[in-house]
Parts: C-alpha cells; structure tokens; sequence
C-alpha cells in the first residue's frame, strides 16, 4: 500500500493527462462544428477556430522557438497562420527548427507543455484565486467550495483570465511531430533508474526520491485536472449549441 501510494502521482498525471486529450479532441471537434454550420464555409470556419486560439497557439510556437534558441538549435520560419493539411487536420502554426540530437529535439517538443502549465498554474492561483477551492474540495467542505466558486467570476479581469486559460491549455500538449524524440530520452531515463536499482539504489530512491517526485507529479496533475475541467465546462454548451443547429438548419456534420 505505502509504495502504491508513493506513485500515486503518476497515476493521476496520467489519467488527466488522457482526460485533457479527449476533451480538447471533443471539444474541437464541436466548436468547428457549431461554425461551420453558422457560416457553411469551411475557409471561415477555419479562420474563425485559429482566432478563438491564437493566444494558445502563439504561446505554443513561441515556447518551441525560444526553447529551439536556448539550446542553440538553428530555427526556419515562424508562422501563425492556419494551413489545412492533406489527411484533412488543421494546422493552426508552426515553427520550422533544425535537429539538434534526441535529447534537445525533445526538450523543444516538450517546451510548449511546460510553459502552458506554468501559465494554468499562474492563472489559477494568482488571476483567478482557485486554490482555496482545491483545499475545500480536499477536505470536503461543499458549502464553502460553492459558495467561493460562485464568488470567483466577480474577481477582476476573470472571464480574461478564464478564456486565456482555456486557449493555453487547450494548446499546450505536444503534437506528434513534437513527441518523436520523446522515446529514446524515456527509454535512457528508464535504463538509468533500472541500473541504480539494480546497483542496490532502490531502496534509497524510493524513500528520498519518491515523495518530492510524487508531490510534483500530483501538482501537474492537479493543472492538467483544472485544464480538462474547464473543457468540460465549456464542451457542454457547445455540443447542446450543435444539435440545436443542426436541428433548426437541417444540417450536420461529423
């Protein structure tokens, strides 16, 4: 139970982390939706999503950029503009960057997840005042967690604050081009921790490694929790608003 426990983090990052893709997937897919049919023009329609996330995809790119100059990796172009893709996707900006080796390849995959969370984690306890609420939910004092969380639009600037949230972590996770030197630096991470534990390291690291790394993997899961609720909040409205359009237009799309 006690080293269960001690990994628990891993567990909860991994499980939002999933949550956060398939709702920013769903939620998406229904805004494109909703703007399609309004205005039956899929150039638009286009336009009209890359708007709504600039500040996300801006971010987003700039992170790799930065990150790419950091580690003296030669950088292309810089775009912002959306482009759709030959399989059909949308692509909403890029940065063209030279390869630097596996370890700084992915370090630059990696940059735009690691700002984006910084970003949530800024936003939710210095803009928005949200980690009162995760202290009432922990102890599970209800009527002092409604009673702030409706008290949490008043703050200033909120709704700002709330849609720069929403656009940053709807953006921040790593594409399929930024994962693909991913694997050779887990699979090193992973032979390195096999060798200390194998060099009689294991007990030692699980007593004085574990919990710090534990606590900062329920911390990021806590930011990417915050992120896929705020997708959940906003991915009901839209879905009711697409059927109801589809309804009234008699026309739909998948």
């Amino acid at each position: 139970m006690t080293y269960l426990s001690s990994f628990d983090g891993l567990l909860w990052l991994l499980s939002t982390l999933v949550a956060l893709a398939l709702l920013q997937r769903l939620l998406h897919r229904e805004i494109q939706a909703v703007f399609l049919i309004l205005t039956r023009r899929p150039g638009v329609t286009q336009v009209l999503f890359a708007l709504i996330f600039l500040p996300g995809v801006f971010l987003h790119e700039l992170s790799h950029f930065l990150m790419a100059k950091l580690l003296r990796v030669r950088t292309g172009r810089f775009s912002l503009i959306p482009q759709a893709q030959p399989d059909g996707r949308l692509r909403l900006g890029y940065v063209e960057t030279a390869s630097g080796g596996f370890l700084r390849d992915a370090l630059i995959g990696v940059a735009p997840l690691v700002t984006g969370s910084l970003f949530v984690a800024f936003a939710a306890i210095n803009r928005m005042q949200l980690l009162p609420l995760w202290d009432f939910i922990r102890i599970a004092d209800w009527g002092q967690f409604w009673a702030g969380l409706g008290a949490v639009p008043a703050l200033p600037d909120f709704w700002l604050w709330f849609y720069l949230t929403f656009t940053v972590s709807s953006m921040m996770m790593p594409s399929a081009s930024d994962r693909q030197a991913w694997l050779p630096v887990v699979l090193l991470a992973a032979g390195l921790v096999g060798l200390a534990i194998l060099a009689g390291a294991g007990a030692w690291m699980l007593e004085n490694l574990a919990p710090p790394v534990n606590e900062f993997l329920r911390a990021l899961a806590l930011i990417f929790g915050l992120s896929a609720g705020i997708h959940i909040l906003l991915a009901l409205p839209f879905f009711l608003l697409h059927r109801i359009l589809a309804k009234l237009t008699g026309m739909d799309v998948g």
